[in-house]
């Protein structure tokens, strides 16, 4: 069973910077994709970005530019460097893993962002 853990959220000033961590433990496995989403209180689960093998890279337009993804295939780990951050990016990011062979999905417990105006 794999495992994801997120890690960085905080509190931050609008304009400030936050560096998410997602790491994936629990035997042997191959990683496809990871991504990261976010959910703000009354609103649904969205996509932030996403890095798949080959460094294909997606972004969603309202964070394009300000945050950036990437992935460290040796260590299981995907990062979520945020800057530029906006009182409406506050949510709680969530990590998920797709894996290359079964294309099962693995989600984590998600860590908290607040950006303070």
């Amino acid at each position: 069973q794999v495992q994801l853990v997120e890690s960085g959220g905080g509190l931050v000033q609008a304009g400030g910077s936050l560096r998410l961590s997602c790491a994936a433990s629990g035997g042997k496995f191959s990683i496809n994709t990871m991504a990261w989403y976010r959910q703000a209180p009354g609103k649904q689960r969205e996509l932030v970005a996403t890095v798949s093998r080959g460094d294909s890279i997606l972004y969603a337009d309202s964070v394009k530019g300000r945050f950036t993804i990437s992935g460290d295939n040796a260590k299981n780990t995907c990062y979520l460097q945020m800057n530029s951050l906006k009182v409406d990016d506050t949510a709680i990011y969530y990590c998920k893993a797709v894996m290359s062979l079964s294309l099962t999905t693995y989600w984590g417990q998600g860590t908290q962002v607040i950006v303070s105006s």
